[in-house]
């Protein structure tokens, strides 16, 4: 019974469907994560110079700014995936259930 199931399912066109938009959404959010937060380790080892560097008169460098920028970029790709998987992603996993079961 439940290998007829899977069966169902892997050839529902909608399933395919999701299966492909989640990873390739997945990895090109993961990408882009990976991008700025390498970038940020890259910067830290070969521009400290620019990292150092005071922002005006106080104690302040640009790697402050810098850094919470690299965290911000982390919430913000986790919330867009996160409404892209409420939204889109579970609207066709309703209707796979819909059609398979």
């Amino acid at each position: 019974m439940e290998e007829d199931l899977v069966q169902r399912i892997e050839s529902n066109s909608n399933y395919r469907r999701l299966v492909s938009a989640r990873s390739t959404y997945g990895w090109v959010l993961t990408a882009m994560m990976m991008v700025v937060y390498y970038g940020y380790i890259l910067l830290v080892a070969f521009g400290k110079t620019l990292l150092s560097t005071r922002i005006g008169d106080g104690v302040m460098t640009w790697g402050i700014p810098i850094g919470l920028c690299v965290i911000v970029f982390t919430v913000v790709v986790t919330g867009i995936y996160v409404r892209r998987a409420n939204g889109e992603f579970d609207n066709l996993t309703a209707q796979i259930r819909k059609e398979v079961l």
